[in-house]
């Protein structure tokens, strides 16, 4: 790949972050979000290998499936609440299709599935891109938007992925299964 594309879609993953990580609005955090998984598609695809492919369309096909979550759940809060607030989410279903949508599109347990086969069929410097820059964005929707809930939520999903991550890699020999899993 010519190396002035990659800087763009690097600079591009991180203006996404930084959109998504700088708002509070639900509008501009999916824009962000968006642009996030548009840019890294070209980078999980820069090796014609069938696997790149099929990683890259199970990537595309999770995202936009959780970043359609995301939008209709905004709306729908905006709809109950009359505003765009990340802060606070009015309803129970609201917030459950949010909590939904952001453990999938970080990958937490149960919803992490799609996420050991993606690693799978990308490239080691791809890979490790995915496992760290991916998940600041969505992470810090997460912790904006679940700061007035209990917090038995958070623990129990961080605990549950942790032991399904630890349970599921013991069996891996593929660094990038371990590295999904853990």
């Amino acid at each position: 790949m010519n190396p002035l594309i990659t800087s763009i879609l690097i600079s591009s993953l991180s203006t996404g972050t930084i959109i998504t990580m700088s708002s509070y609005h639900w509008l501009f955090a999916w824009f962000g979000l968006e642009m996030n998984t548009l840019a890294i598609i070209p980078l999980i695809s820069k090796h014609h290998h069938p696997r790149a492919t099929e990683a890259a369309t199970k990537y595309f096909l999770t995202q936009a499936a959780a970043a359609a979550t995301i939008l209709f759940a905004s709306t729908l809060n905006a709809w109950t609440s009359g505003q765009w607030s990340i802060l606070h989410p009015t309803t129970l279903p609201v917030a459950l299709m949010m909590l939904i949508a952001l453990t999938m599109k970080l990958g937490l347990a149960p919803m992490h599935s799609w996420y050991p086969e993606v690693l799978q069929g990308i490239t080691l410097p791809t890979a490790l891109l995915m496992s760290t820059w991916q998940k600041f964005a969505p992470l810090t929707l997460l912790l904006m938007m679940f700061n007035d809930l209990p917090q038995n939520t958070l623990l129990t999903l961080g605990l549950l992925s942790a032991y399904i991550g630890g349970w599921a890699g013991l069996n891996q020999t593929q660094t990038r299964k371990i590295m999904a899993f853990s």
